[in-house]
């Protein structure tokens, strides 16, 4: 009985933590290096436990923020001093990630975990139309070329960040029987979206979740 109920206690450590560890704080480990796995796949450093995320090591030079962001940046910092732009970026490649595979895979609970309620309902939908036709998606992410805050807004207690992604998916969707009617894994297209993260400052839950998503 003791040893289930400490398996239990490390699940919700583990589901409390998943998007903390890579969105928003800073820890004061930034400078650390990120070792890389075979897989390209990085476990955040605070929490080495809590998730695999799939952030890309932080670049040397300008910040990835447009002009008309930074005013409502700075309006985050002054309620939570703690912010930290660079972390935040790399955070939201890990989220970026994270729930692209999880739509591919038809993952409703990593989505519910990652997503408000909107976006996890229209992800829903999309995947039990897919279901429903008996398509897959056999998709892969091969890298995100530049990640950049391009908006921000603090307005009451919601803060809002929209950052665009610059990236490269290899995507192939197959019918019920295995065949491929769209697309290939051996030419990677070049793709643009535009993701809003929001959560509620000075709140006890830390994490920061999709609230909105378009094309640039």
């Amino acid at each position: 009985m003791t040893v289930y109920i400490i398996v239990l206690a490390m699940v919700a450590a583990f589901l409390a933590l998943r998007l903390y560890s890579v969105l928003g704080k800073r820890t004061g480990n930034e400078g650390r290096p990120l070792a890389r796995a075979a897989d390209d796949r990085v476990v955040p450093l605070t929490f080495p436990r809590a998730v695999e995320a799939t952030a890309e090591p932080r670049e040397t030079g300008p910040k990835p923020i447009e002009p008309g962001a930074e005013q409502g940046l700075r309006a985050l910092v002054a309620v939570e001093p703690g912010f930290d732009v660079g972390r935040f970026v790399e955070g939201s490649q890990a989220a970026y990630r994270m729930i692209l595979e999880a739509y591919w895979k038809g993952d409703e609970e990593t989505l519910a975990e990652l997503c408000s309620p909107t976006v996890r309902d229209a992800f829903a939908a999309a995947i039990a139309a897919r279901r429903e036709a008996g398509e897959t998606l056999e998709n892969r992410l091969v890298r995100i070329d530049r990640a950049t805050i391009v908006d921000s807004s603090v307005e009451g207690r919601e803060a809002r960040l929209t950052v665009r992604f610059d990236a490269d998916i290899a995507a192939v969707t197959r019918d019920a029987e295995g065949a491929v009617i769209a697309g290939t894994l051996t030419d990677a297209v070049e793709t643009n979206d535009v993701w809003t993260f929001a959560r509620t400052l000075k709140s006890s839950d830390p994490n920061w979740k999709l609230v909105d998503t378009d094309e640039a």
